[in-house]
């Protein structure tokens, strides 16, 4: 057990100069005790220490927390891997309850009219698992609170938020046992996103840099108020007419006013909020589906009215020429048709509709994106700068801690710094790659002397931002040239592109039945063809696995993750094969499996065939290096012409792909964010409309659909959109946030529960489609400008072809931080809470 003593000595030597901190009488620290029965226990402390500070650089963690032998053990249990799987999957496990617990979602359908009484657990089961959850997370903010200090847990105020959420959840629990699980409101629900957030450094990093952008967005955000009052009011005065058809349908008061023109500022379905005449509703296959509304004209040469009749729902349809000018439009924004009430009464009518679109839709809401943006970028830097200044602190502290382990007295002709001995030491304790590892030792190799500098020591974990070779398993030797000439066709990238080109035929097959099929009935269908091919097909994903495994090794096959896909993705099919033989029999003419259930062993045969797409991914790697290699090649061998067309096409095409990996890589952070905006403005969604939307005939608000309006949301048949539970709450969340027919929403709660419930879909749609939407733009946009700078000359598209760049948030921004002085560090490391650093 270490003395208690122990944190408080100082922990580095006096070689630097200057006086040490007062330390506690006959404790001698880690550095100056050269023999004894204590020198080796302490020398084990000052590698620890060196380990967990090189862990904390790594992982971009603050090293203000405790260095004592006990709470360096601690601290590196608490970052193992069990311990941090055990709280992911806590956090996981608190906001699933939200799917079983009242109201369950574990429904065949969310739909209102055949919806069966879901299975509630009964009290007690899902509390208990609450409880164990919570458990967990006290556990958590108990080792934080302890590991960074009672002073630096009163600072920080994510841990005092920890506790207090802590606190209220346990609070609202005990409430919750104590009313039998009847309680009307839960609030620890609201209060589950933030066990997620605390848990991810990127996504404090990424609320901070909203929530520093929230001045700037008022101020877009205010002047498009004002925007939105002004037009209402122009609106309701250039409208004033009892019989004026304008007013009548969206300017008959101010809320309905605002609520017209913001709909028309989305550009969401723009003829559903200005025309009067009936909609007609386009229905296409799922999932896509658009209603629009089509104006009455006088003259049989623009207006042939038909009555059709569609799912029992009477609709009015106009000629070819003119759904094809209404679908062109709402494709595009629809905006001629958006003044045509009006306009037809008056051309210069449309001067308000045009300026309103402008003002809002092309300038306000395009500034609000250039603002986000630039503050996305300025406040993300600072967090990012932080981060690198933790890392270049971590290991910093390292190389201070290995230099004070140089005993008294010791002569050394090169001078203080971090014997090589001891950095080996420590390098085989870090939790790092093997291949990380091999590289900085290959570079220690490179050097001479047997200290390492402060400098030599800060360039030698450079390497973590470097590209890393892949190495790959030796393969199989065979001594038959017969052999050796099949292990060199079946590992050629060619017989990969012939695996791909299979997998495309076997796509192309099941999409062109399908079509021929369309047109008919299920019980005519004649399936002995497809089923002939897909059974070729999967016997050659067979025998490609096999043929690779032969010329790669089973190594060196499961090497790679693509490999890996179509081996399982080969298995699967095959099982299901050799399933829906046994079951059905070998295909023959009029072959049609029989449908058990919801599907049949051949539909879901079909559905599995259907991941061979996901082959393609792994050509968006290769492009970058493909495309390099023909601009080397053009540029060498071509005219200065042919070399600059060379050059843009191919540094497009990378920057392209590029792009696209690092924004997969990198969404983690955005992704939470918006799983915590969902999850709350479903909870609250539950709270507010639970049980509004009732079942066609069952209320006067409800009424069926064949008396529905077309257009409403009764005869669209969004049945579906409710906020009965927390699954078909996140889908309606969905629907609203694409904002396709989100006036169909705002109308139809209107009618259910009032029209307060507007200010909530407004409230999801400034979060969802504008702040959050033009974030993920942001990223977007950083992501790409940085690629493009960083292969402004072709030598980057001609390097290494086999190396690979593990590219994270923080390198994404590297070029353009400050690295900190050298001044900055050791100061900052002698205010450290528990490292006492010599000056």
């Amino acid at each position: 057990m270490a003395d208690p003593r122990e944190e408080s000595e100082p922990l580095l030597s006096r070689t630097r100069g200057g006086r040490a901190r007062d330390s506690p009488a006959g404790v001698p620290s880690c550095h100056s005790v050269q023999v004894g029965p204590g020198a080796v226990a302490r020398r084990d402390l000052c590698l620890d220490q060196a380990v967990v500070f090189i862990e904390d650089a790594i992982q971009y963690r603050s090293i203000n927390h405790r260095v004592d032998a006990r709470s360096l053990w601690l601290y590196q249990w608490y970052y193992s891997s069990m311990s941090q799987w055990i709280l992911s999957f806590s956090i996981f496990l608190i906001l699933v309850l939200a799917f079983i617990e009242t109201p369950s979602s574990l429904t065949s359908t969310s739909d209102v009219r055949y919806r069966l009484a879901p299975w509630e657990p009964p009290c007690g089961l899902t509390q208990g698992v609450e409880a164990l959850c919570l458990l967990v997370f006290a556990a958590d903010v108990s080792v934080k609170s302890y590991l960074v200090g009672w002073a630096q847990f009163q600072k920080n105020p994510w841990l005092l938020a920890y506790l207090v959420v802590l606190l209220v959840s346990l609070v609202d629990w005990i409430v919750s046992l104590s009313l039998v699980c009847q309680e009307p409101v839960q609030v620890r629900r609201l209060l589950r996103p933030f066990f997620l957030m605390q848990n991810s450094s990127m996504m404090k990093k990424t609320l901070k840099c909203i929530r520093c952008s929230l001045p700037e967005m008022a101020s877009v955000g205010l002047l498009l108020a004002i925007h939105l009052c002004l037009f209402t009011v122009l609106g309701l005065l250039l409208f004033p007419g009892e019989k004026d058809r304008e007013r009548l349908a969206h300017f008959r008061s101010l809320p309905e006013a605002l609520t017209s023109l913001l709909v028309l500022l989305t550009t969401a379905n723009n003829p559903d909020v200005s025309l009067l005449s009936p909609t007609f509703s386009l229905f296409l296959p799922f999932p896509f589906q658009f209603s629009f509304s089509v104006p009455f004209f006088s003259s049989p040469r623009f207006l042939r009215p038909e009555k059709l009749e569609m799912d029992g729902v009477l609709c009015v349809v106009t000629d070819q020429a003119v759904l094809s000018g209404a679908l062109g439009g709402l494709l595009f924004a629809a905006q001629p048709w958006v003044m045509i009430p009006a306009y037809s009464k008056n051309r210069l009518y449309a001067i308000f509709f045009i300026a309103f679109t402008l003002i809002g839709s092309l300038f306000l809401m395009n500034l609000l994106t250039a603002i986000i943006y630039n503050q996305f970028r300025g406040y993300l830097m600072k967090s990012l700068q932080t981060s690198l200044l933790w890392r270049r602190l971590g290991i910093r502290a390292a190389y201070q801690v290995l230099s004070s382990m140089t005993a008294e007295g010791e002569a050394h002709p090169e001078g203080v710094g971090v014997k090589l001995q001891d950095f080996l030491q420590v390098l085989q304790k870090v939790q790092l790659g093997s291949d990380r590892k091999q590289a900085i030792m290959e570079k220690l190799h490179s050097r001479s002397g047997d200290l390492l500098s402060a400098d030599e020591f800060q360039k030698l974990f450079d390497e973590f931002d470097k590209r890393v070779i892949k190495e790959h398993p030796p393969r199989p030797e065979y001594w038959s040239p017969f052999l050796q000439s099949a292990q060199f066709l079946f590992s050629h990238r060619y017989f990969d592109y012939l695996g791909n080109l299979m997998a495309l035929g076997n796509l192309v097959t099941i999409c062109v039945f399908l079509v021929l099929d369309a047109d008919v009935l299920p019980e005519d269908r004649d399936d002995f063809v497809l089923g002939i091919l897909n059974g070729v097909f999967i016997l050659y994903y067979l025998l490609e696995m096999l043929l690779k495994v032969f010329a790669l090794g089973l190594q060196g096959y499961l090497v790679s993750s693509s490999n890996v896909f179509d081996g399982l993705l080969t298995v699967v099919l095959l099982v299901l094969e050799i399933s829906t033989l046994a079951a059905y029999g070998f295909p023959h003419l009029g072959w049609k499996p029989e449908v058990l259930g919801l599907l049949s062993l051949w539909d879901v045969t079909r559905l599995v065939n259907m991941l061979a797409v996901f082959r393609f991914l792994r050509v968006i790697p290769r492009v970058e290096v493909s495309v390099g290699w023909w601009a080397g090649w053009c540029h060498l061998s071509g005219t200065r012409r042919n070399r600059v067309r060379a050059f843009s096409l191919s540094q497009l095409m990378a920057v392209v792909a590029s792009t696209i990996l690092d924004l997969i890589k990198n969404m983690r952070a955005f992704g939470g964010i918006l799983v915590v905006v969902y999850y709350v403005f479903a909870v609250i969604g539950i709270i507010l409309f639970r049980g509004v939307i009732v079942a066609p005939g069952n209320s006067s608000l409800a009424p069926d659909n064949g008396s529905a309006p077309c257009g409403s949301f009764e005869q669209l048949e969004y049945w579906t959109n409710n906020f009965d539970d927390f699954a078909a709450a996140l889908v309606t969340l969905w629907d609203v946030m694409v904002v396709n027919n989100w006036q169909v929403f705002l109308d139809a709660f209107r009618r259910y529960a009032g029209p307060w419930s507007k200010i909530y879909f407004v409230l999801w749609w400034l979060v969802s489609s504008v702040i959050w939407v033009n974030l993920f733009l942001a990223l977007i946009l950083e992501n790409f400008l940085h690629k493009w700078d960083r292969r402004c000359h072709l030598q980057s598209l001609t390097g290494d072809l086999e190396a690979t760049s593990e590219v994270t948030v923080e390198l994404l921004f590297r070029d353009v931080l400050e690295e900190p002085t050298e001044e900055e560090l050791i100061e900052k490391l002698s205010h450290h809470p528990h490292l006492q650093l010599c000056r």
